[in-house]
């Protein structure tokens, strides 16, 4: 048994296949890996996935497929809504694409939802529930595991599947425009994109100074403390490019939240970067298909 797992976001994209998936021996057996061509959009992104599907599929067993995509995904019709990073993906029917390619039906879902479930699984989030996961790359998303420890995890999607979409809470109210049309989300003022468009320099570059990221935290923890307060989680886990910066980010963020929470407020503050690095949406779109 072979599941395929892809991740499309909008810096890079990944797929992976995984042996013996889905359960406790899954195993991932080749990954690829490429920067996402923003100005060419969706026509490129599949031309690429099906020249990918056409080489591993005469080499591996794929009966599976899970999707982590980097944008809001409509899980109970299995359909793209939009990407706001890069252009063509609106109402987009992905996964009857790509079954025409595979020969199955695919399973998708919103990118830091399939994430939090690899880190719930196989993770920095295993024994933790609730578990919020983050992921702070291009854009700012958010994915909700609930349940007992002991049972299976549930990605909690909402009534419409927007559960999560933390990157578009307001922390600045009437402050720079987003590209969803609102001021002041959290995604306007902590993710890559506009980060780099902000002050021209990459984030992972921003964040090596300590001056920086002394600013920058007081919005993330922000948005963070919305989590907390309205969730209570056992844990956090952060994942995405930015939160490669470890220490460095993590230290004076953990400060920052126990600054931010209210006072009275004995909610945790247990804030840890992904176990699973870049490949956390890859694990958790393998899990997926389960």
């Amino acid at each position: 048994m072979s599941t395929l797992a892809i991740d499309i976001g909008g810096t890079k994209w990944s797929a992976a296949v995984f042996e013996n998936a889905p359960g406790e021996d899954a195993r991932l057996v080749e990954r690829r890996c490429e920067a996402t061509d923003r100005q060419q959009g969706r026509e490129w992104m599949l031309a690429r996935l099906a020249l990918l599907i056409r080489e591993w599929s005469a080499r591996f067993p794929l009966d599976r497929c899970g999707i982590g995509f980097g944008g809001p995904v409509d899980f109970e019709r299995q359909s793209v809504v939009l990407s706001t990073h890069v252009p063509g993906w609106r109402d987009f029917d992905l996964v009857g694409h790509l079954a025409g390619l595979l020969g199955f039906v695919p399973v998708i879902d919103n990118d830091a939802n399939a994430a939090a479930l690899g880190e719930a699984v196989y993770g920095a989030g295993i024994d933790y529930r609730p578990l919020f996961y983050l992921t702070l790359s291009t854009g700012i998303g958010g994915g909700l595991i609930i349940g007992k420890k002991t049972d299976q995890p549930y990605v909690y999607r909402g009534v419409d599947s927007y559960a999560g979409e933390i990157g578009h809470l307001t922390v600045r109210p009437g402050g720079l425009e987003c590209l969803c049309g609102s001021r002041g989300c959290l995604e306007r003022m902590c993710c890559g994109f506009w980060l780099e468009r902000d002050y021209g320099r990459p984030a992972g570059e921003l964040l090596r100074d300590p001056k920086f990221v002394e600013r920058y935290v007081i919005d993330l923890a922000l948005g963070l403390k919305a989590a907390i307060m309205l969730l209570n989680p056992a844990r956090i886990v952060i994942g995405g490019g930015i939160a490669k910066s470890g220490d460095r980010l993590f230290l004076p963020l953990r400060a920052e939240l126990s600054r931010q929470i209210t006072n009275w407020s004995r909610a945790r503050i247990d804030v840890v970067p992904a176990q699973l690095g870049d490949d956390s949406v890859l694990w958790g779109a393998m899990a997926l298909v389960q």
